[in-house]
């Protein structure tokens, strides 16, 4: 993004978590909830539902041609087979589908209605994510918006455009970068961003050590 536009998501997100904090104490000095409670929470996001699980998935269909084209054809059958604590239950994981990126096309992720979003894979979502400024542009002019983020898009490469909803929730599986011949699966998932993983970044080679 832009500095500006990075300047002014950073502000009020944390004005928005500074709410969130007020909010919650709040909830626990009134009973309505227990300090556990939101520890339940923050460590299912931690260890359960996270970008950890997107990184695996990438990096399998990666590694196996057979497992990307099964992930494309049936993205919630494909994530079974890896056995990863999804939390599939809700509308969240429930409809997930993948795109992949290539010489040629380069996919964008975004939720023009509210903020759509395959929790299971790629965690919360960013505050950005969510304004609608964001949401306009990515439709009108996504590679516009893709130049703020640092990644200028050729005109030869088609961008599309992929509406996340309640019915369907999109990530993308970005290219594999170059120098990584012989990586394990561990290694390339390490390098995998939730950036990526909704378009608006690239991977990135590893750095020589």
């Amino acid at each position: 993004m832009s500095s500006d536009l990075f300047k002014y998501n950073d502000e009020r997100e944390a004005a928005s978590a500074a709410k969130v904090r007020a909010l919650e104490a709040l909830l626990i000095e009134k009973g309505v909830i227990g300090s556990d409670s939101v520890d339940t929470v923050l460590d299912h996001f931690e260890k359960i539902a996270g970008p950890f699980n997107g990184a695996r998935i990438v990096a399998r269909a990666w590694v196996d041609p057979a497992y990307k084209q099964r992930l494309l054809d049936d993205t919630p059958q494909a994530i079974s087979e890896l056995q990863l604590l999804l939390g599939m239950e809700g509308a969240e994981g429930e409809h997930m589908a993948a795109v992949a990126n290539g010489p040629g096309v380069h996919n964008l992720i975004i939720c023009t209605l509210c903020s759509c979003y395959p929790w299971p894979v790629l965690g919360l979502p960013p505050y950005w994510y969510k304004d609608p400024v964001f949401r306009a542009r990515g439709v009108r002019e996504p590679r516009a918006v893709l130049r703020e983020f640092g990644v200028p898009i050729s005109e030869h490469i088609e961008v599309k455009v992929w509406d996340s909803s309640a019915q369907i929730r999109w990530f993308v599986v970005p290219e594999r970068p170059a120098n990584t011949d012989g990586f394990s699966e561990e290694q390339l998932a390490a390098l995998v961003t939730p950036e990526a993983m909704m378009g608006v970044a690239l991977v990135q080679p590893p750095t020589a050590a």
